[in-house]
Parts: structure tokens; sequence; C-alpha cells
């Protein structure tokens, strides 16, 4: 009986479960292409709209980091920080470079298009998409 109902609960629970890739496609995709290198993006900087999900991540990476030795850490406070600037996008908070802020502005609010589990997910994608790449 314990196993059955365990597999029930792990079975609704992948029903319900959010995938960030997902989020990404129906909501920021329209902006920020999934992956380009950086001379692709530079030669085509004019006709983007946003920086590509691949610099965002990279520049998130280099600038949100702490001296514990732990991977987790790094990631939790990735995560916490892109959840909150999906709603609260802000200059003052912005990790862009200074000419990706002049071409682009600062990224519009999703404040209420998203739920939590929907916000988690896709900050989890743009952690986890681009481990070990490089921009």
């Amino acid at each position: 009986m314990k196993s059955s109902l365990l597999g029930l609960l792990l079975l609704s629970s992948a029903l319900f479960a959010v995938d960030g890739y997902e989020v990404y496609k129906k909501n920021c995709m329209v902006c920020h292409v999934e992956m380009m290198s950086k001379e692709f993006a530079l030669k085509h900087f004019s006709e983007l709209k946003a920086p590509p999900m691949v610099e965002v991540s990279a520049r998130l990476k280099q600038n949100i980091k702490t001296t514990d030795e732990e991977d987790d850490v790094d990631r939790h406070l990735f995560i916490l920080f892109v959840k909150d600037y999906i709603s609260n996008p802000n200059l003052d908070f912005s990790m862009c470079n200074v000419g990706a802020i002049e071409n682009f502005g600062v990224m519009p609010s999703l404040k209420g298009k998203l739920t939590e589990k929907e916000k988690q997910a896709v900050a989890e994608w743009v952690y986890d998409r681009y481990e070990d790449t490089h921009f």
C-alpha cells in the first residue's frame, strides 16, 4: 500500500511539474535568443531585441558569486536573483554591460504573468542550460 501511494504521489507531482524550457519558449524567447556565438551577436547586435540568453546566464554567473566553495550556493543565489528580476527589473540591479543597456534598455516586468513555479523553473533552466557553456 505504501509503495503504491508513493508511486501515485510521484506520478502526480511529475504531471504538475513545470518545464523551465517551456516557460522560456513561451515568455522569454520572443526577445532572448537561446544560443548564439559572441561573434554572431556582435555582428547582428542592432537586430537583437535583447541580449542572448547564453550571455545573460554567463553575465549573471560572473557577477553572482560567493566565496563559499559549494556550487549550490551560487546556483541558489542566481535563481533567487532571476526570480526577483523577472518581476522587478531595475536598472540599479541590471548586470548587462553599458552598451546592452543603451541598446536594449531594461527588460519589461513580467510581474503577474508567471507563477512562482514558472519563475523557479525558468531560473533553474537558465542556470543549468548554460552550465559549462561560454559566450
